[in-house]
């Protein structure tokens, strides 16, 4: 292959490289050596024409890679169309060539030594990518470079570019380069702003419009649509708020609405005149009772009813139901406690057989939880009704219903009802059904059993052992004294706590039967509030 001549590989490429980039081509023209003259030639070019490149070399001359490149841009003089290649190169044209333009580029010997007669590079829709090819820049005479629709990307080196001082024309249009530095944009200025059109480097005014024209209207209205939500959570569902923003004790209706599945049948437990009772679950897990009050709609009562919440939430007290907060709204008011997964009084007076200290404590309890509330809040009205107080599960009594409407009691009036919850612990609950809804009648039994027949009103059902006897009797005429409004012979709080708390460190041991039966879940609030 050393023997053939220029002219055979001039054919030799002029017949491949348009079709293929094989190695066969580059391997031919590697192993191509130059005629014996040509280091002659070349001296006398040099002599001739002292600005050829490889005349400026500061080694010796290279005649192997002059050779090359002498052949290649006989090549690519021809293919560029240029009219008459014998007596110069002014231009290389492989525009919409993309299979021999990566071929001609990866010369680097012919670039190396790039005629200076070439002015114009146009590389236009070559399928050229990446970043621009370092090679052309060999050619820093050049007046015009076209690099248009291409898919050459990043950083524009201006650097490289500031070797091209002739440069007076540059496209490099629709191609897919990075934003160029506002301090770089002098540079371009120097070129019509159509060499880069779509070519990444400068802004998209029309799309810098809408972003503007977005960030203009988009973000006032994102704040207001920011606010309006935040709105919505602070009135509708503060529970989704974190705990710095809540408003403490507050509950909404939606609220309410989403522990309850919408009010469900399901999660309501218990109905009466103008109230309802639901079983609820809050966000956080917790599980509460919610009291709705519906007959809560004029502005005093709402009035009164927050101010009496207001206190409520404020109680602590081993006897008397944790209130958690409150919810006014113009269609109804409600409180919202813990939820007691416990029976009440009633029902565990009526299924087990409770020893007799056993409910000394429980009446002592209530007597604690009364007069505490006496003491804190004396204008709270409550339910001592057996049946509206539970038991925790430690076996507390639990005071779990507040009464919210106009009518009040005054002091004589509670120490009137403990009376006759006193006498409730004391009788057999299954005998007096008949007494359930006339409290007074119930009460009336009892002073006329009282003294001569008082051991008949006593549950026989608790083994007569020790003093149990004597206690309850006693028990009896503490109840009778708190339910005479006759005259003044009710005792104070203090005298009711005292006498109990002697009674129950006097009275015998005692425990829950171990076959006491339990209520199913939640019954302690159902039979609370369906009677």
């Amino acid at each position: 292959m050393a023997s053939i001549s220029a002219t055979s590989l001039l054919f030799f490429l002029g017949m491949w490289c348009p079709l293929t980039f094989t190695g066969t081509v580059i391997e031919d023209l590697n192993n191509l050596q130059p005629p014996s003259d040509f280091n002659s030639i070349i001296t006398n070019n040099c002599h001739s024409n002292p600005s050829l490149r490889y005349c400026s070399a500061t080694t010796p001359f290279d005649l192997h890679e002059i050779f090359k490149s002498t052949i290649v841009a006989s090549h690519l003089c021809n293919i560029s169309n240029n009219p008459n290649c014998v007596e110069s190169f002014p231009e290389i044209n492989l525009r919409g060539q993309p299979k021999i333009a990566p071929l001609y580029l990866s010369f680097t010997f012919f670039w190396k030594f790039c005629p200076l007669s070439i002015l114009s590079i146009d590389l236009a829709n070559s399928s050229l990518k990446g970043s621009i090819p370092g090679e052309i820049f060999y050619c820093s005479q050049i007046q015009e470079l076209d690099l248009s629709h291409n898919h050459l990307s990043g950083d524009i080196v201006l650097d490289k570019f500031s070797g091209l001082e002739n440069l007076t024309f540059l496209n490099l249009s629709y191609n897919e380069f990075s934003e160029i530095k506002i301090s770089d944009r002098h540079f371009f200025e120097r070129f019509n702003s159509s060499s880069f059109v779509h070519s990444g480097l400068l802004p998209n005014h029309q799309r810098f419009r809408i972003k503007a024209l977005l960030l203009l209207v988009g973000f006032p209205v994102s704040v207001i649509l920011m606010v309006i939500f935040c709105g919505w959570l602070c009135f509708w569902r503060p529970d989704f708020l974190p705990d710095f923003l809540k408003r403490k004790h507050r509950f909404t209706p939606s609220i309410l609405k989403a522990a309850t599945n919408g009010f469900s049948k399901r999660n309501l437990v218990g109905n009466a005149r103008n109230v309802s009772i639901y079983r609820g679950v809050l966000r956080d897990g917790n599980e509460v009772k919610i009291e709705i009050y519906w007959d809560m709609k004029s502005g005093v009562k709402r009035t009164r009813f927050v101010e009496k919440c207001k206190i409520l939430v404020q109680l602590c007290h081993a006897n008397v139901v944790p209130v958690m907060g409150w919810c006014d709204h113009r269609e109804f008011s409600a409180i919202i406690t813990e939820w007691i997964n416990s029976e009440n009084i009633e029902t565990w007076l009526l299924n087990t057989i409770p020893p007799w200290k056993q409910r000394l404590k429980l009446i002592l309890g209530v007597a604690a939880g009364v007069r505490y509330l006496h003491e804190e809040c004396p204008e709270i009205v409550y339910d001592l009704k057996s049946k509206s107080i539970l038991l925790s599960e430690d076996g507390e009594p639990l005071i779990t219903r507040f009464k919210f409407h106009d009518h009040r009691h005054g002091s004589s009036k509670k120490t009137y009802k403990f009376g006759v919850f006193i006498l409730e612990m004391v009788a057999d609950k299954r005998e007096l059904e008949d007494f359930e809804n006339h409290e007074s009648g119930f009460v009336d039994w009892v002073k006329m059993q009282y003294p001569d027949n008082i051991e008949s009103v006593i549950d026989k059902r608790m083994k007569n052992a020790g003093n149990v006897v004597e206690q309850a009797i006693e028990v009896i005429r503490l109840g009778l004294m708190c339910t005479d409004l006759s005259t003044s012979r009710q005792p104070n709080w203090e005298q009711i706590c005292d006498l109990l708390s002697n009674l129950y460190s006097m009275a015998a041991p005692g425990s829950l039967d171990n076959k006491t039966s339990r209520v199913k879940r939640g019954e302690g609030h159902t039979h609370a509030h369906h009677r």
